[in-house]
């Protein structure tokens, strides 16, 4: 059974940091698309970043580039998302995700089919 236990979230003043992280079990960690996702009340899902941990390959979305790094620890099946220079529009619930395929669609919410419990950012201007 495949779990996903993100944690790290927490208040933090605009234009500071935050690290989340993600421990995967149950799944072959080292051949997964994994992805951090965020959903902000009455908004959709959004894929926030991605990476494949077979390769390494990364994906941000457009908000984000320049200011959160994606990055794994294969050794501990755990993913990671260093959020900085926060700004109050990040504010949202953040998840993780795992998907073994995301069919050339790598920030897409509807490609990945293993989920976590969510983990709050929430950033006060």
């Amino acid at each position: 059974q495949v779990q996903l236990v993100e944690s790290g979230g927490g208040s933090v003043q605009a234009g500071g940091s935050l690290r989340l992280s993600c421990t995967a079990s149950g799944v072959t960690y080292s051949s997964y698309w994994m992805g951090w996702f965020r959903q902000a009340p009455g908004k959709e899902r959004e894929g926030v970043a991605s990476i494949y941990t077979g390769g390494g390959f990364t994906y941000y979305g457009d908000s984000v580039k320049g200011r959160f790094t994606i990055s794994q620890d294969n050794s501990k099946n755990t993913l990671y998302l260093q959020m900085s220079s926060l700004k109050p529009e990040d504010t949202a619930m953040y998840y993780c995700a795992a998907s073994k395929f995301v069919n050339g669609r790598p920030l897409a919410a509807a490609e990945f089919y293993f989920w976590g419990q969510g983990t709050q950012v929430t950033v006060s201007s």
